[in-house]
Order: C-alpha cells, then structure tokens, then sequence
C-alpha cells in the first residue's frame, strides 16, 4: 500500500531506495525504478538480542554514509524508528498517533494516507483514491492454461506476519471449503493459493479436484497466477493485496478490519465487510484485535453472499461494463420484500 506513494515521487524526479526483508524482497524487485537496502527481519524482529544487535548493525553499515532529502520511517512502533538512526536527511517522517499531521487518520484508506504523509498533501477534500501500481516486470505464469469457462483462486490461510498472528482477519476455512464445493460443481476450476506457513489448509481440500499452489510460488508469481484467474476469493490477508495488483476481479471478505482502510480500489473489486449491527466492529486499533472467541462478523459472510458478488462482478466484466470498487454489506442479500423498519415523529404532538 506505501508503493503508489513511492511511485509518486519517482514520477516527481526522486530516486527512491527501500529497506526491506526478505519476504518482501522478491515483490520490490519486480518494480525497476525501486533500489533495495535488503535487511535482515527474522534476525532484527525476531532473533535473539545478539541476533538483533548484529541485524541492526548490518543494516546500518548500508546507511551510515547515506543523504537523503527524505527518510520515512512507516510503522508506529518506535523499534523501526531504531533502524534509521544513522541517516542524514533534509525531512525524518515517523508515523505518530499524536500528531494529526503524521498519523494515518482511521476510516481512510492506507495508501492515500501515505500518499498525504509523504508528499506532504493539504488534509483537504480529495475525490479519487490512489491505485495499486502494478509491477513493471513480473514473471510468467507457473499455471496451467484455462480449459473450463471460469478459474477462481481462493486464499484460505495467511492472516500472521512476523510480529504476530491475526487469525480473527480469517473467513471459516468451512466456508472456503463449501464455496469450493459449489465453485466445482458449476464445473469451474479452483486455485488454492498461500504460503509455506499455510499448508495447514491443505487437508482441508484434499479430496477436492482444485489447483494446489500452496507453498510453491513466490509473491510475483502469485500476482501472475491471479492474472490467469477471473476472479480471486481472500480476506484481508497478504495475497489480497497482490491479487490487487493483478487483473482479476476480487472477493475480498472483511470482518474485525475495515476494508475503507484496506481494500485495493481499483475497478472490479468489492469488500464484503460482516459483522454488520454489531457495537463491536471493527475492533482492530492498528495493532492488536479484541480478545474475541466466536469471530461472529467473519461468520456472517456466507457463501452465498460471496458467489453473489463473484457472478455479479463476472457478469459486468462479460459486458465491458466498468465496475468501480465497493463495499458491499451482509444485509444486501436480504429479500427487498421484507419489511423495513422506520422511525416516525408526530411534530404535531412533539413526539
């Protein structure tokens, strides 16, 4: 989500140079016009204190003699701010929740926020939202040529990251299963994709004739499999993200997380955000969620709802009819003929 930002200001006449882990490695190395600093993560988040220590200061040997105009630090958690400490730089930004002025406001989506911060924007009306900027040079496709009339990739693991896992984001993997079951039995083909972390959900599916790419393609070459795809099935996880760099259409299914915030907007997308009515949503602050034990928002997405808008977005691409993104909300489904409830007020009684 920080790439369109970072794309703005190349297009401005900045060089821009990005410390980055080696998962995200391979993604940033399919943009030509970016420059990696690799760093060590697993070592500087995870290691051991001498780990870390030795993680650090690998890093900053690549930046001690380094002058930049900007140096943007885009994390909260003040321990990044520790991995930019010997760079020179006309303007240091840090995210903070204090300052309006360098805090990513709740309700807008990451990416026009980041673009805001970095490029120092007025905090004023703005009609359009920035796009995902596709990679400049991705590889071909792992996947096999399309014999069926429809290919449909479903993401059901993920939702974890170096720091911590964030299973709540997670849609039922019963429900990833049955909206399989019906995606086969229309007689159209289904793409498992995750990473190496994932392989858990593979039993899940193994009587099922789909597609296993569990564990076997690299971030770009999940963006080409999406591309051979019609349609792409996520919640808010990684590979929801990259399919947002492909050409699919995108199911992404949204619960404890706003998908205002998180979810790619381009055209023929949509976000199924659950857990409507409920006081508790969302609960996501950022960093943690609540301790929640029934995840009843995820639970309210059904699969119906998910086909629903999977033939909805299909059938417009069918008819070169342009599909703006949009956020689509449980109660939709509901038939128009059941009744409403409205408010009245007598003025004439007060009442």
């Amino acid at each position: 989500m920080a790439i369109p930002a970072a794309r703005l200001l190349h297009e401005q006449g900045f060089e821009i140079e990005w410390v980055c882990g080696t998962a995200v490695r391979p993604l940033l190395e399919c943009y030509s016009w970016i420059r990696l600093i690799p760093a060590d993560d697993k070592a500087i988040l995870r290691g051991r204190p001498i780990e870390m220590a030795f993680g650090i200061a690998a890093l900053w040997r690549k930046l001690v003699f380094k002058r930049y105009d900007l140096c943007a630090t885009l994390y909260y958690d003040r321990r990044y701010s520790l991995l930019t400490l010997p760079i020179w730089a006309q303007r240091k930004l840090k995210l903070s929740r204090q300052l309006r002025s360098k805090a990513m406001l709740p309700g807008r989506h990451h990416t026009d926020e980041l673009v805001r911060l970095l490029l120092e924007m007025e905090d004023s009306f703005q009609e359009k939202s920035t796009s995902p900027v596709r990679p400049d040079r991705l590889p071909p496709s792992l996947l096999h040529a399309k014999v069926v009339s429809r290919r449909v990739a479903i993401v059901p693991g993920g939702a974890s990251n170096l720091l911590r896992k964030q299973i709540l984001r997670r849609w039922p993997i019963d429900s990833y299963v049955a909206l399989t079951r019906q995606l086969l039995e229309r007689g159209w083909e289904v793409i498992l994709l995750g990473g190496p972390e994932d392989t858990w959900v593979k039993a899940h599916f193994e009587r099922l004739p789909i597609t296993d790419c569990i564990g076997t393609l690299s971030l770009p070459e999940v963006i080409s499999a999406c591309d051979t795809c019609d349609a792409v099935v996520s919640h808010d996880t990684g590979p929801m993200h990259l399919a947002g760099l492909s050409g699919a259409c995108l199911v992404g299914i949204f619960g404890p997380t706003d998908p205002a915030m998180f979810l790619p907007r381009r055209p023929s997308v949509v976000g199924i955000w659950g857990g409507q009515g409920f006081a508790c949503r969302p609960c996501y602050d950022g960093t943690d969620f609540a301790p929640c034990q029934f995840n009843g928002c995820m639970h309210q997405v059904t699969v119906e709802m998910v086909i629903r808008e999977l033939d909805r977005l299909l059938h417009l691409r069918e008819q070169n009819i342009l599909s703006p993104w949009r956020i689509a909300l449980p109660y939709e489904a509901l038939d128009h003929n059941m009744p409403r409830f409205t408010s009245q007020i007598d003025l004439a009684s007060g009442s």
